[in-house]
């Protein structure tokens, strides 16, 4: 259960913004208003000048009254948020306190927890904070919204996906039995999703070498090698052609 005085923000997928237990998202003016409020959120521990968050809403099309376009969406926003989380004048800063819950800082501490477990083969403690980090890298970060600072965390949502993905498989091939079911289908969405990835279809083989189906394995191979030729010219890396000898052997 949630405490009452909780603080959660969902910044990936749909906008949930619960400030000590009241939701408010639906009170935030606008996309731009929107825009501005997850930039403080994610910018919180330090002060934000207000000619920055103009270049972060604007971009470089800024209207001709930008000072008084902010003036009004900052009143907004204080009037949703209440005085005592937005503070400041020239410069901003949300007060949210110390346990307050943001997705998406959530999913990069959690990948990077996850990661120094598999490191350590400690693959049972990887299980939980890698589906957190595959849980939110899936979602968009604030769909509807469009500036070259959303473009910028979606990139990094990006980046983080491929890493969630990439520990689920790795925990799912040391854990085994049912887990390989969520290691092959995050491979898939690996090779899908990054065609050119070598070592992503290596993660595929893999699993399904594990599952007990080497020649499916074989063919992800074959797919890879044409996949370079065709589009890039060129031929698979050694470690991929060490994979399929193995694989090869095994058949």
């Amino acid at each position: 259960m949630t405490p009452e005085n909780a603080t959660r923000i969902q910044l990936c997928g749909k906008l949930v913004v619960e400030i000590d237990g009241r939701r408010i998202e639906d009170l935030l003016p606008s996309r731009q208003g929107r825009v501005a409020f997850a930039f403080l959120v994610l910018n919180r521990l330090r002060p934000v000048r207000r000619d920055e968050l103009e270049s972060v809403l604007w971009d470089d099309q800024a209207p001709a009254s930008v000072d008084v376009a902010l003036r009004a969406l900052l009143s907004k926003l204080r009037a949703a948020l209440g005085g005592e989380i937005l503070r400041g004048r020239s410069e901003l800063s949300l007060a949210l306190g110390s346990d307050a819950r943001i997705d998406y800082e959530a999913a990069h501490e959690a990948i990077h927890r996850a990661e120094a477990d598999i490191a350590r083969e400690q693959w049972h403690d990887a299980w939980w904070p890698t589906r957190i980090a595959n849980n939110v890298a899936r979602r968009e970060f604030l769909p509807g919204a469009e500036c070259q600072w959303v473009q910028q965390r979606r990139t990094a949502l990006g980046e983080l996906r491929l890493r969630a993905h990439e520990a689920v498989v790795r925990v799912g091939l040391g854990i085994g039995g049912s887990e390989l079911t969520s290691a092959r289908r995050s491979a898939q969405a690996i090779v899908d999703e990054w065609p050119y990835r070598e070592s992503g279809y290596c993660l595929l083989m893999r699993v399904l070498a594990a599952t007990g189906d080497p020649s499916e394995a074989l063919l992800v191979y074959e797919r890879l090698r044409r996949i370079l030729r065709d589009d890039l010219g060129i031929t698979p890396g050694p470690g991929a052609q060490a994979l399929h000898r193995e694989l090869v052997g095994a058949v």
